[in-house]
C-alpha cells in the first residue's frame, strides 16, 4: 500500500508538472508588444477622448483573443488634456519609449499640430483618429504621420453648401483663435464667398479659457446675422450658445465637428441645443457595416463612458496598426511603410486609402442637427421631413 500510495503521488506531481509545464509555454508563446493611445482623458472633451480610448482599447481585446494572433498585445494609454503643452509631453513620453511601436492619437488639431514633430523625431508611426486640421498631414512630410478622418476643408465645403441651399446668405462668426479655430473660419468664409454667401465683419477671435462674450455677441447682435458659425470645441460652444440665448439673438447656430458630442448636448440641456447643426467626417457607426456588431461588443465590456463620435475612427486605426505589426513584426519603419500601403479598405467607417502624405481620402462628410436630446443625421430628421423648423432665414434681421 505505501509503495502504491508513492507511486500516486509521483503519478500526481508528474502530472501537475506537465499541466504548468505546458500553461507557462502557452503563455510564453505569443511576445507581449506595447501600441499606444494618446488623447484628451480629462477636461471638457474627455468624454470624446474616454470613448475613443476604450474603442481602441477593444481592438487589443478582441485581437488577444484571436487564437490566430502571433502576438499579444498591451495598451499604453496617455492623457493630452486637449492641450498643446500637455500633448508634446506626453508625445515625447511616449514616442521615446521603443518598446511601444505605434500609437492612436489626438483629437485636438492643436495639440496634433504641436506633437508631429516629436512622432517625426523618435521615428514612431501615428494614425490620427479625430483631429482635422489640413496642416497636420499636409503641412509636412512626415511618413510617420498618418490620419483615418478625413480633413475641415471637406467640412466646410459641405456645410457652407448645406446652409445656403436652406436659404441662409448672411453669417457672423466666432471662432477660437487655435490653428483649429481659424482654419475652420477660413475655409467656411471661403466656400460662402464663393456660392454667393455674405460674411458679415467684423469677425470674432475668442480664446479657449474665456467665459464672458457679452461684447462679442452685443455687436452680433447689432449686425442682424441669420446665422452664428462657431468654429470650436465644445466646451466654448456650450458658453457661446448659452449666452447667445440670454442676450436674445434669434439667429440659427452652426458648429463645426468640435461641438458633435454629446456632451455639448448635457451642457445646453436638450431645449436650448435644439435645433443646434454640426457636421462631421464620416457616417454614423450604426449605419455602417459592422457597427451593430460593434456596439455590441463595446456595450459587452461594460466600459463606463460610451463610444462617442470619435470611437469608430479609433478603432478602426488601432486595428490596422495591430494588423500590420502581425505582417511586419515589431519595427517601426516597417509597420510605417506598410499603414502607406493601405489601400481601398473596408473598414467599418468605410473605405479607407491613404495618399502620400498619410492622408485618408475618405471625404465623406454626415450633417447632424440636435433633436430632442440627441445628434440626428439630418436626413433622418423631423427638420428634414419638414415637420420641424430650423431659424427661419432673414429671423434675424
Amino acid at each position: 500500500m505505501a509503495a502504491r500510495h508513492i507511486l500516486w503521488r509521483r503519478v500526481l506531481c508528474l502530472a501537475l508538472f506537465a499541466a504548468f509545464f505546458y500553461a507557462a509555454g502557452d503563455a510564453e508563446a505569443k511576445t507581449a508588444l506595447r501600441v499606444g493611445y494618446i488623447g484628451p482623458l480629462t477636461g471638457g472633451n474627455s468624454s470624446i477622448g474616454l470613448g475613443a480610448r476604450n474603442a481602441a482599447e477593444l481592438a487589443v481585446f478582441e485581437r488577444n483573443e484571436d487564437s490566430g494572433a502571433t502576438y499579444n498585445y498591451e495598451l499604453f494609454s496617455l492623457d493630452d488634456e486637449c492641450k498643446p503643452d500637455a500633448g508634446i509631453k506626453v508625445a515625447t513620453k511616449m514616442a521615446s519609449d521603443k518598446k511601444i511601436l505605434g500609437a492612436v492619437a489626438h483629437y485636438c488639431s492643436a495639440v496634433a499640430l504641436g506633437t508631429v514633430d516629436v512622432y517625426h523625431r523618435y521615428g514612431m508611426p501615428v494614425i490620427v483618429y479625430g483631429a482635422v486640421s489640413p496642416g497636420i498631414t499636409y503641412g509636412n512630410n512626415y511618413p510617420e504621420i498618418l490620419r483615418i478622418i478625413g480633413t475641415l476643408i471637406n467640412q466646410n465645403k459641405v456645410a457652407s453648401e448645406f446652409m445656403l441651399s436652406q436659404g441662409y446668405k448672411r453669417f457672423a462668426i466666432i471662432h477660437d483663435t487655435t490653428d483649429y479655430g481659424k482654419d475652420h473660419k477660413d475655409y467656411f468664409t471661403k466656400f460662402i464667398k464663393e456660392q454667393g454667401g455674405e460674411i458679415l465683419e467684423p469677425m470674432f477671435g475668442v480664446t479657449s479659457d474665456q467665459q464672458d462674450f457679452t461684447t462679442e455677441l452685443t455687436k452680433i447682435k447689432s449686425m442682424n446675422p441669420e446665422v452664428i458659425y462657431f468654429s470650436g470645441l465644445t466646451p466654448l460652444g456650450v458658453r457661446i450658445r448659452s449666452q447667445m440665448e440670454k442676450l436674445g439673438i434669434d439667429a440659427q447656430f452652426e458648429g463645426v465637428s468640435g461641438i458633435k458630442s454629446d456632451a455639448f448636448i448635457a451642457g445646453l440641456g436638450p431645449d436650448l441645443a435644439e435645433g443646434c447643426l454640426s457636421f462631421l467626417e464620416g457616417s454614423p457607426v450604426e449605419k455602417l457595416a459592422g457597427g451593430e456588431a460593434f456596439l455590441r461588443s463595446y456595450q459587452a465590456r461594460d466600459f463606463k463612458n460610451l463610444p462617442d463620435t470619435m470611437a469608430p475612427f479609433a478603432y478602426v486605426a488601432m486595428r490596422q496598426f495591430l494588423d500590420v505589426i502581425e505582417k511586419v513584426g515589431p519595427d517601426r519603419k516597417k509597420i510605417t511603410e506598410a499603414l502607406y500601403k493601405i489601400k481601398n479598405a473596408d473598414t467599418l467607417i468605410g473605405k479607407v486609402s491613404y495618399d502620400d502624405h498619410g492622408q485618408n481620402s475618405e471625404p465623406y462628410v454626415s450633417k447632424y442637427v440636435a433633436q430632442d436630446g440627441q445628434w440626428v443625421v439630418w436626413e433622418d430628421s423631423e427638420y428634414a421631413s419638414g415637420k420641424r423648423s430650423l431659424k427661419k432665414p432673414g429671423a434675424g434681421k
